[in-house]
């Protein structure tokens, strides 16, 4: 048997570490889900609270879609709070990786991750399935509770603060108000004009029902960090 392979004894003990490390940091970062779900709740019914009549187009509304999901609607415009089941680690090349605070103890690269995406509300409204969304920040969350944003402009922070920043309600609600508000300064954009100017019949004849032009602010999906 190769001297590098663990006996019995010490492969269980790995397994228990591991496995009640990882524990750990679900059991945390779905807590601090339903958190998020509190705030968004509160604040939608807060808007709707301050709301005048004249503005009764215009709602904040909250939808709960299950443990690991929910929605916020507001004017034209839809974010969903995603939380992954599974905890994650770092690559080696990741800047998180450098840090001193993940030097000293390892343990602190692995993170729960709650997603921030945003669509279109008539999307969902429509059923137009070929529009396109935006992942607009993720939260990683470790076992200590210091959390850290990936993101676009207002919804990102930087890796550096992940020593000295726990997750509690006031920062939820910064991070659910930074991403309304970065959404909302996000406008649609028109589509290039050669990326519409051929048609097929068959996409004519469903446009109706199934709205096949793709509509998206950047007429993508993807994730990256903005310069500006």
């Amino acid at each position: 048997m190769n001297n590098s392979t663990p006996t019995t004894r010490e492969l269980f003990r790995i397994l228990k570490r591991k496995g009640a490390l990882k524990q750990e940091i679900y059991t945390r970062t779905y807590k601090a889900f339903n958190m998020f779900k509190q705030e968004a709740d509160v604040l939608a019914a807060q808007y709707m609270m301050k709301s005048l009549p004249t503005q009764a187009d215009i709602t904040v509304e909250y939808h709960d879609r299950g443990h690991f999901e929910f929605r916020l609607k507001f004017a034209g415009d839809v974010l969903i709070f995603m939380m992954h089941t599974n905890v994650f680690e770092f690559s080696r090349d990741h800047e998180v990786m450098r840090t001193s605070y993940v030097k000293e103890d390892k343990r602190r690269s692995y993170c729960g991750i709650i997603y921030i995406f945003n669509f279109l509300a008539d999307s969902f409204k429509y059923n137009r399935l070929n529009d396109a969304g935006y992942l607009i920040g993720r939260v990683f969350l470790n076992r200590e509770n210091h959390y850290f944003i990936e993101g676009k402009r207002e919804v990102g922070m930087l890796y550096n603060n992940f020593a000295t920043t726990s997750l509690n309600r006031r920062a939820v609600r910064d991070i659910i108000r930074s991403a309304m508000f970065y959404t909302i300064n996000f406008d649609l954009l028109t589509p290039p004009y050669d990326s519409m100017k051929e048609v097929t019949v068959n996409e004519m004849q469903t446009a109706l029902d199934a709205m096949l032009i793709k509509t998206g602010k950047r007429m993508g999906f993807r994730f990256e960090r903005d310069e500006s």
